[in-house]
This record gives C-alpha cells, sequence and structure tokens, in this order.
C-alpha cells in the first residue's frame, strides 16, 4: 500500500478578467488617455482607451469595436502592434491587459464615453492620476516613445 502525501490547498484567486487597451500616437507623439466618468468604478482617474474582451471575441477585434464606441474612430488590426501587458489584482478580479500601439486611425477621435480626453506627452503622463493597472504601462511607453 502506498502513502501519499496531502497536496497543500490551492489558495482562491479571484476570476481573471482580460481587457485590452491601446496607446494612440499622434504625429507629434503624444499619448491619448481618457478620463473616467463619474457614476463608474474608478472615476476621474485617467485610463488609456480599451474595455472587456466578450466571449468568443479575440483581443484585436475587442479593441477595434472598443475604439469605435469609445472614440467613434475605426482602426484595423494591422495597426495595432502588441506592446506590453499589466496584471493587476483588484479585491474582486484579476484583470491582465494587453496595451497595443496605434499610430493609424480613421475619423476624428470624441469623447463619447468620458468625461474628458486628453493628448499627452509620454514624459508627462506620470504627471495624470491613473488606476493601478494603467500607471506602471507609463513607464514603458516613455521609454519606447
Amino acid at each position: 500500500m502506498a502513502i501519499t502525501e496531502a497536496k497543500p490547498a490551492l489558495p482562491l484567486v479571484p476570476p481573471l478578467v482580460l481587457v485590452v487597451a491601446c496607446a494612440l500616437v499622434d504625429t507629434d507623439g503624444r499619448v491619448l488617455i481618457c478620463k473616467r466618468p463619474e457614476g463608474k468604478a474608478l472615476a476621474g482617474l485617467w485610463e488609456f482607451p480599451g474595455g472587456k474582451v466578450e466571449p468568443g471575441e479575440g483581443p484585436e477585434a475587442a479593441l477595434i469595436r472598443e475604439m469605435d464606441e469609445e472614440l467613434g474612430i475605426t482602426i484595423t488590426a494591422s495597426c495595432l502592434a502588441p506592446f506590453v501587458f499589466a496584471s493587476h489584482s483588484y479585491e474582486t478580479f484579476h484583470l491582465l491587459m494587453p496595451l497595443y500601439l496605434c499610430r493609424r486611425w480613421e475619423g476624428v477621435v470624441v469623447a463619447k464615453e468620458h468625461a474628458a480626453l486628453a493628448w499627452v506627452k509620454p514624459n508627462a503622463l506620470s504627471t495624470y492620476a491613473m488606476p493601478p493597472a494603467d500607471a506602471p504601462l507609463v513607464a514603458y511607453l516613455r521609454d519606447f516613445l
């Protein structure tokens, strides 16, 4: 008869939420950030535009959809470059957020869902209060752009 060791119980982890974000970079090298509106979690903080990946949807398709819904612009998958990702544990979920770079889009950027928009030089991004998942991405953008 073999004696087996009891394996320690794995800690429970909160649900994983996949969100995509985009660093839109204009011809002057500025990055678009968006202010979260009142009534939403983390209201008043500045974030990179994007949103949740829906079931059955790929990250690029989700970002194309979100850019249209949030900003009224059209982007294509060929203009999205995977850049870096954030991994952050909030109290009730764990967020995994790939950040894409995009330098080409069609249309004029408008705030359809945000309280405000700002085009910011990468060196100045750290002066804006951001959600815990977005903030670490600023250094990568500053160093790359």
